[in-house]
């Protein structure tokens, strides 16, 4: 299993991903960025901690008032991390 933050230690990552699918978080990236969306993760980018990242998560669920719980964010910020910008 690839290492995780500990701030990602004891998350559902399987939670995270069917989080991310249901609120076609791909869609709205594709609309900010273009392509396929994933030009919104840019690993040398300005997202450079885990802690920057569950906080760039809960931006967007304060944004678009998905009503995210604390866990659920990091849940979703934890496959983040674990697809796209492996923080350790």
């Amino acid at each position: 299993m690839l290492a995780q933050p500990a701030l990602f230690k004891d998350a559902d990552l399987k939670l995270g991903a069917q989080l991310i699918a249901q609120n076609n978080c791909a869609t709205c990236h594709q609309k900010r960025v273009g392509g396929d969306g994933s030009a919104m993760y840019k690993p040398q980018g300005r997202i450079n901690t885990p802690g920057f990242l569950r906080g760039m998560v809960e931006q967007c669920n304060t944004e678009l008032n998905l009503g995210f719980f604390p866990e659920e964010v990091t849940a979703v910020a934890a496959v983040l991390n674990r697809d796209h910008y492996k923080f350790k």
